[in-house]
């Protein structure tokens, strides 16, 4: 019996019945190359466009698309000329800066696996990373300490920013390598903030990225005269998509190392920002700022904001003095964002932690743990599918087959979608706390807190407790020079929650435990007040 390509009459690959004529696949031969998709490429084609035009402008220097490209090719021989070969994984410990970004795209150019890691984390960590990967070279800012305390001294090999990478830079070869890169090959490993224990590594490959990014250019409607302000850290999967989108649409990267808010508002004005992209307290400390008022921020025109509930006081205030366009965009490490968009049209509709409808690039629903769908109204876990899945959890298959259980990525969140195809998060799955036999959201109880006018941070946990088995327990930051005791926000939290979800204590500190992304470290929290109400 015939394949389906095996079409009768066809003798030659190029006969008026052949599979290419009739429009049928290929073989691999004919199709090596014409296909390709590789993240270097992205970069490339900006360039050919734009090659005058500036791709990245720092508080320190600018660099053109040209340019940027033509040291994305030389470190790309680099690399290779010191014996690196696809597949090898190249780790990074760098600020944000233009070298980094040549070395990003160096490495992507080059066929080779990029290894991003936060260079706050304790030496242990790194260590971890480093052999986890068997990575082949470490490349790092030259303020960082490579002894044999860091980590990084017993790698393989390590190379600085600065001097020493331009001078190798300007001996390698400006040509672009020639290489066969594939769409599923790996081309990252990005791992997670390993809150409750070591780090995972998220394997992507080239598809997932380059699909979103063309899904972000159609989602954000990102121009060529756009100019993003990127103040998150790009070894982070968020600072990463938002770089490589705004780069092949031919938009400026306007880049910060870290938020500053004088420093983003004014840079917005100088530079004519359109694009800005910050968590809730970042665009809390801007609006408050005593600079704010004598700068002209109308360049603004979208604004997004991620990994927070945008209080919806200060929401409307935003979107009256700030700028026009507020979108939430959402997605975690697993799935190369964006996955979930609450769209401008929806943000003062929805009360409560909605994250709006999945981008054109994936779909969302709602589990059962047994595997079934749910319908609208009913909780369950919030699953994903499409082309920006990870590969998988590096070297881990075990973690890996249990994320994709029923054929859908499980991304550990409970959610619901309403009537509208809205999808509101519920929680965490490991942070919803069983009180007296109740669920109770902490994401809803630290909603209500946030509300609260003293109030300018809180986390809820639940801590262990002889009656309730798990006690809801409120840490509350208050704002600089405000004053409040437990019983008023005891009071402020009786008017909005179920007796139930009250706190049972409110525990007051001056700073929370934050990732690099300034998302909270609830896993300190609990082991800080685990024996809050005996051991």
């Amino acid at each position: 019996m015939s394949s389906p390509l095996e079409i009768a009459g066809s003798e030659s690959a190029g006969g008026a019945n052949s599979p290419i004529s009739l429009g049928l696949r290929p073989s691999p031969e004919v199709t090596e190359g014409i296909g390709r998709i590789a993240l270097g490429d992205l970069l490339r084609r900006s360039a050919r466009r734009f090659k005058d035009k500036n791709a990245i402008v720092t508080p320190s220097g600018a660099i053109t698309f040209g340019d940027l490209d033509d040291k994305a090719n030389r470190f790309a021989n680099l690399l290779l000329g010191q014996g690196a070969k696809p597949g090898d994984r190249i780790a990074t410990i760098c600020s944000n800066s233009i070298d980094f970004i040549v070395a990003i795209f160096g490495i992507h150019k080059a066929g080779l696996v990029w290894v991003p890691i936060n260079r706050a984390l304790p030496a242990d960590d790194r260590t971890y990373i480093l052999k986890h990967t068997e990575a082949v070279m470490v490349i790092v800012d030259r303020d960082i300490d490579i002894g044999e305390a860091s980590g990084i001294a017993r790698a393989p090999l390590v190379l600085t920013l600065g001097s020493e990478f331009d001078a190798r830079l300007s001996g390698a070869s400006e040509v672009e390598p020639d290489l066969p890169i594939h769409e599923r090959d790996l081309t990252m490993i990005m791992y997670t903030s390993g809150t409750t224990s070591r780090p995972k590594g998220v394997m992507h490959c080239n598809l997932a990225v380059y699909s979103t990014v063309m899904c972000n250019i159609g989602e954000w409607m990102v121009t060529r005269d756009d100019r993003i302000l990127i103040v998150l850290p790009l070894f982070h999967v968020s600072a990463h998509c938002l770089l490589t989108t705004f780069l092949a649409a031919g938009a400026t990267v306007v880049l910060h190392d870290g938020f500053e808010p004088d420093q983003v508002l004014t840079s917005i004005e100088r530079e004519k920002v359109t694009f800005f992209v910050g968590l809730p307290m970042m665009y809390a400390a801007m609006m408050e700022h005593p600079a704010r008022e004598g700068l002209d921020l109308s360049s603004l025109r979208y604004c997004i904001y991620a990994m927070a509930p945008m209080p919806g006081q200060l929401l409307r205030r935003l979107l009256k003095e700030f700028c026009p366009t507020f979108v939430l965009s959402s997605g975690q490490t697993e799935m190369y964002p964006s996955t979930m968009m609450l769209r401008p049209e929806q943000q003062l509709l929805k009360e409560g932690n909605y994250w709006g409808e999945p981008s054109i690039v994936n779909d969302v629903a709602i589990m059962a743990d047994d595997g079934i769908l749910l319908p609208p109204g009913q909780i369950g876990e919030i699953v994903h599918r499409g082309p920006n899945v990870m590969l998988g959890y590096y070297k881990d298959d075990a973690a890996t087959a249990h994320s994709r259980r029923f054929g859908w990525h499980h991304t550990g969140d409970l959610g619901v979608i309403d009537d509208d195809g809205q999808l509101l998060f519920v929680d965490r799955l490991k942070d919803i706390i069983k009180s007296g036999g109740e669920n109770v959201a902490s994401v809803k109880v630290e909603q209500v807190l946030l509300q609260c006018p003293p109030v300018a941070n809180a986390a809820v946990i639940g801590v262990p407790h002889p009656r309730w088995e798990e006690a809801v327990v409120a840490v509350v930051m208050l704002k600089p020079e405000a004053a409040a005791d437990a019983a008023e926000i005891l009071g402020h939290c009786r008017k909005a929650l179920a007796p139930h979800e009250v706190p049972k204590a409110i525990q007051f500190v001056d700073d929370m435990p934050l990732t690099a992304t300034s998302k909270l470290r609830k896993v300190e929290l609990r082991d800080r007040f685990i024996n809050l109400f005996g051991d």
